[in-house]
């Protein structure tokens, strides 16, 4: 095992709640994203710049919109296209990826 082995190993969850390792480098990336959509601001100790104001939107009711468009930018450059935006009319925030890989797979997910 090399260190950009453990660099790269990303865990996802499928539809019964059990982990599985997720192996395909663009699905990596999708998953990582969807990970960081879902996580707050300075939760992670490694990844300081990841994450969303999500306690400070839901105290001010103001949306996220920069952290997300910044989280955007962030994993751009891993996909041909990749557009994340805010799902309206959600109670909890709620975003839409649409990702567009390298190899023409198209993918829109919901993530909350």
């Amino acid at each position: 095992m090399t260190i950009a082995d453990t660099i790269t190993r990303t865990y996802g969850r499928d539809t019964n709640g059990n982990w599985f390792l997720v192996t395909e480098t663009s699905y990596i990336w999708l998953t990582t994203l969807a990970q960081v959509l879902q996580l707050n601001e300075n939760e992670s100790p490694f990844y300081a710049n990841y994450g969303i104001p999500a306690i400070n939107s839901i105290q001010t009711q103001v949306p996220p919109d920069m952290a997300v468009s910044r989280t955007q930018s962030q994993f751009a450059s891993y996909f041909a296209s990749l557009t994340v935006y805010k799902y309206p009319g959600m109670n909890i925030p709620t975003y839409n990826i649409y990702a567009l890989f390298f190899d023409g797979t198209i993918i829109q997910q919901m993530v909350t």
